[in-house]
C-alpha cells in the first residue's frame, strides 16, 4: 500500500528553484554516495553554485518537476537536441516510481517533438536505471568538475 499521495508532473517555475537545487545535492550526497568518493561527491554537489545561477540553468532547458503531495519529489529536463542533462529524485522518494515518471514524461516531449534520440551523461549511480529503460552506453568518460575527476557514460536510446 502506497503511503503517499498521487504524483503530479508539472512544469518547472522559479520558486522551485530551493527545492530543486537541494533535491540535486541530496540526490548526489546520499543516493551517489555508494558510488563516489567524498571528494567526487562534494565536487558534484557543487557547493559554489548561487540559487540564481541554478534557477537560470533550469529556466534554460524545459524542466519538469514531479510533486507528491504538494512537495517536489524529483526533476527532469530535455533540451531541443534530445539531450537530458538531469534526472534527480529526492532520497526519500526514491523506489517509488518518481525517476520512471520523470523519464517517460521526457520519452513523450522528444516523440512529441520529432526527436529521434535521447541522450544523457549518466552517473555510475543512475546507468543500471537507464539500463534498464532502453539506453545503451555509447562511451565511458572522465570528467573533470572542479578539479576533480569523475566517471560518467554517455547513453542513448532510440524514441
Amino acid at each position: 500500500m502506497s503511503d503517499h499521495g498521487p504524483m503530479n508532473l508539472r512544469p518547472f517555475s522559479p520558486e522551485d528553484g530551493p527545492a530543486t537545487l537541494a533535491i540535486f545535492r541530496a540526490a548526489i550526497r546520499v543516493t551517489a554516495a555508494a558510488d563516489y568518493s567524498p571528494e567526487q561527491i562534494e565536487a558534484w554537489a557543487g557547493t559554489d553554485l548561487t540559487q540564481e545561477q541554478w534557477r537560470a540553468k533550469r529556466a534554460a532547458t524545459d524542466t519538469v518537476i514531479a510533486e507528491i503531495d504538494g512537495r517536489v519529489a524529483g526533476f527532469t529536463d530535455l533540451d531541443d537536441s534530445g539531450y537530458l542533462d538531469m534526472l534527480f529524485v529526492d532520497p526519500e522518494q526514491t523506489r517509488r516510481g518518481v525517476a520512471t515518471a520523470l523519464l517517460e514524461w521526457v520519452l513523450a516531449k522528444a516523440r512529441d517533438h520529432g526527436i529521434p534520440e535521447v541522450y544523457t551523461d549518466a552517473s555510475l549511480t543512475a546507468r543500471p536505471f537507464f539500463e534498464h529503460h532502453g539506453f545503451s552506453v555509447t562511451q565511458q568518460r572522465h570528467p573533470v568538475i572542479r578539479g576533480v575527476q569523475l566517471t560518467n557514460f554517455a547513453m542513448r536510446r532510440t524514441v
